[in-house]
């Protein structure tokens, strides 16, 4: 009693202390530092000194994911807003030094030229024709609806115009950027040189791959001196990289049995308890239930009721012969399918068309599925019932009716529909109503059938030739993992964390306990997509962690493709951007390069001889001869695309052997025995044009050097 009058006393003290836990328990620890530390950055990044401030970031992030109605992944949304406000800022700043200032009637007057709003029945007059005033009427009224609190269409509006501005500052930029961009006439005349002069040679040719990898190996030393050397090649990036192992919540044998009973379970007719009868009841089994979709619902099957019939190949393998062999009111099952187990029950047995073409016309009413209609329902029917007088035995009336009267895709085609499949007519997305009725009757019968859209006339053109088909009804079950099953995996994750936080090795333990271990190279740190593990950001996140350190391991809950589980994660590499340490990528794609200056060392000190004949036969190659190439068409016969030689031979005198040449795929000695300059021309105008042209197309490049140029800091990983 003493120790519960203590807890009383206390009982505001331990409700801090237990809400604290909780907050820690849901926060990671760096995230309860940034909250109380006060030197948190308080923007997302900077552009030329202008920072991104992290409030409206975190809205225009927000409004993206909502304008895509969440199909966007956060990063997915971060990494679109960053590229926008990037780029509106770089734009900024260069429209302020070029003076460019776009104004509110550049902006109007682009707004009513657009053809969505000049065709807008909404802004045309009693003479069907664009009325500024009606447009300028609907900003209005947005503008009104704000104020009383509606704000997402004037939000969008605004979105609109701003959309716009920002198109005309960057074509008047662009324009203003490409109006510099002009050539010469010598300019022109190289242009035509360049492409018509044609050259024959000679060469020798010995390749980088005659030489052993082992002769020219290059060491992670010698990377990384040359990557320093050229830092606007080689920008090094933070990454991280990790081993981990996967263990997946898998129904085990036991768990796979149990849900086979339980769904043979209801098969048949069983008692239970009813605690409201305070007795015993019968209690329907699939065998003898004739109201399906209620069964269903009550027993709670895992798969809902499907209205549609089946063909053989339609059903599923493990059943279609006992199905089709069986009568109506046989149940076949349990069965295995598809990660469910099964018992299906034949309702009925017909035959089908596998396609019918039919045509309709529509009367709808009030409350209809898309209907703009102010008929009751009882007037609708009325109307289609009389419609159904004049058109059922005349097909010239009934595509005049649906011509005029259809607001639909068949508007204009006399209300055809086209052929539909089974498999599309009973599909959920198709009308269960219309679509028994085109199945069911026969080719030229015409009806009223009373769907989600209205009333249809309904007149069925053409069918396939019918085949048997079966409608079943399914009960299901997932084959799930028990919660037994789970806590055994959970176990086995946090037995391997425990044995990683001792100092243990990952491949070790994998080793000894037949796991299979898995890695993730080079992560960068806005990555969201972890190889093996989909999207995974906060994993990402932990490893980028500034505390972590290599060997650092932790346990993750998973979902990968709707399967759970748990991913104990190791860090095994990390580099950060200081230029000290070399990412695998950046490694792999220097060392061929290095490989190949050390490899071309080697050719050249045997590339000894006085003609090209005594270099070939020195080295035991061939001398190889090459016709009409050209600068701008570099190949070489047999070689491939070798620029830099073909450059080469442009500026050699003839007959000359030239110095070993370094080349795409080899070493190269050149003699050219010819080269055939085009005819001079009255006028390179044409080719200066061209050139100007060239330049021009290529102002797509221009926001990408801008961005390459600009003074940009990002602190997005720090947040998301």
């Amino acid at each position: 009693m003493a120790i519960l009058s203590k807890i009383r006393d206390r009982s505001m003290f331990l409700i801090l202390i237990v809400g604290l836990a909780l907050f820690a328990f849901v926060l990671d620890p760096t995230s309860i530092q940034n909250f109380f530390s006060s030197s948190k950055i308080n923007a997302i990044g900077e552009v030329n000194g202008d920072e991104v401030d992290r409030e409206e970031f975190a809205k225009q992030v927000e409004a993206y994911r909502t304008q895509n109605g969440g199909r966007a992944t956060q990063m997915q949304a971060v990494n679109a807003v960053w590229s926008n406000m990037v780029s509106e800022k770089i734009f900024a700043n260069q429209l302020e030094k070029a003076g460019i200032i776009v104004g509110e009637k550049d902006i109007w007057d682009t707004m009513i030229s657009l053809p969505e709003i000049q065709n807008s029945p909404m802004f045309r007059n009693e003479a069907n024709l664009f009325d500024e005033e009606k447009l300028k009427e609907y900003i209005a009224n947005l503008k009104a609806d704000a104020e009383a609190g509606n704000t997402q269409a004037w939000y969008n509006w605004l979105d609109t115009e701003k959309s716009i501005k920002q198109n005309l500052e960057r074509q008047a930029y662009t324009s203003l950027v490409s109006a510099g961009l002009g050539a010469s006439l010598k300019e022109g005349e190289r242009v035509y040189l360049y492409n018509n002069t044609k050259m024959d040679a000679d060469f020798v040719y010995i390749p980088y791959a005659s030489i052993s990898d082992d002769l020219a190996t290059v060491t992670k030393e010698e990377i990384q001196k040359y990557v320093n050397s050229q830092p606007k090649k080689y920008k090094p990036e933070a990454t991280r990289s990790i081993q981990y192992v996967k263990f997946n919540i898998e129904p085990s044998v036991s768990d796979d049995t149990a849900v086979k009973n339980i769904v043979e379970g209801f098969i048949n007719d069983r008692e239970e308890y009813s605690n409201a009868a305070k007795a015993k009841v019968n209690v329907l089994g699939l065998k003898n239930a004739t109201k399906y979709e209620s069964f269903l619902n009550d027993n709670k099957s895992d798969l809902s009721y499907d209205h549609g019939f089946k063909f053989k190949n339609q059903v599923a393998a493990e059943i279609s012969e006992a199905i089709f062999s069986g009568l109506e009111g046989d149940v076949v099952g349990p069965y295995k399918n598809n990660g469910f187990y099964k018992i299906s029950k034949i309702v009925e047995v017909t035959e089908l068309p596998d396609s019918v073409k039919s045509s309709h016309i529509l009367v709808p009413f009030i409350g209809a599925v898309r209907s703009t209609s102010l008929k009751s329902k009882e007037d609708a029917k009325i109307a289609a019932d009389s419609i159904f007088t004049l058109v059922k035995n005349n097909k010239t009336k009934f595509i005049e009716i649906a011509d005029e009267i259809n607001t639909d895709g068949t508007k204009g085609k006399g209300g055809d529909i086209g052929w539909i499949r089974k498999d599309q007519a009973f599909s959920p997305s198709f009308d269960k109503d219309f679509a028994n009725y085109i199945y069911k009757n026969k080719a030229g019968s015409v009806g009223v059938v009373e769907t989600a859209f209205g009333y249809h006339i309904i007149s069925v053109v053409e069918q396939t030739k019918s085949i048997e088909a079966r409608k079943i009804v399914t009960f299901a079950r997932a084959i799930e993992a028990s919660e037994e099953t789970e806590n055994i995996i959970f176990e086995q994750a946090e037995t391997l964390s425990a044995n990683l936080s001792d100092g243990k090795k990952i491949e070790d333990l994998a080793s000894e306990g037949g796991l299979n271990v898995q890695s993730a190279v080079n992560l960068k740190d806005l990555d969201e997509n972890v190889s093996g593990l989909n999207s995974q950001r906060s994993i990402v996140t932990w490893a980028f962690n500034k505390e972590r350190v290599v060997g650092d391991s932790k346990r993750f809950d998973v979902d990968v493709a709707g399967k759970r589980g748990y991913a104990v994660v190791v860090l095994n590499d990390k580099t950060e951007k200081d230029g000290v340490s070399l990412s695998s990528d950046v490694i792999a794609k220097v060392r061929p390069e290095l490989m190949n200056k050390k490899k071309a060392a080697l050719i050249i000190e045997k590339m000894k001889g006085a003609t090209l004949e005594e270099i070939a036969t020195n080295n035991s190659v061939s001398v190889s001869s090459v016709s009409l190439v050209s600068l701008a068409s570099p190949l070489l016969s047999g070689v491939g695309n070798e620029p830099t030689v073909v450059g080469a031979m442009s500026t050699l005198k003839i007959d000359e052997i030239s110095k070993e040449i370094e080349g795409e795929k080899g070493v190269f000695v050149v003699m050219v025995r010819k080269r055939d300059t085009p005819v001079e021309l009255d006028n390179y105008d044409t080719f200066r044009k061209k050139l100007v042209g060239e330049l021009s197309s290529r102002g797509y490049l221009l926001y990408q050097v801008l961005e390459e140029t600009a003074d940009i800091n990002d602190n997005r990983a720090k947040f998301f």
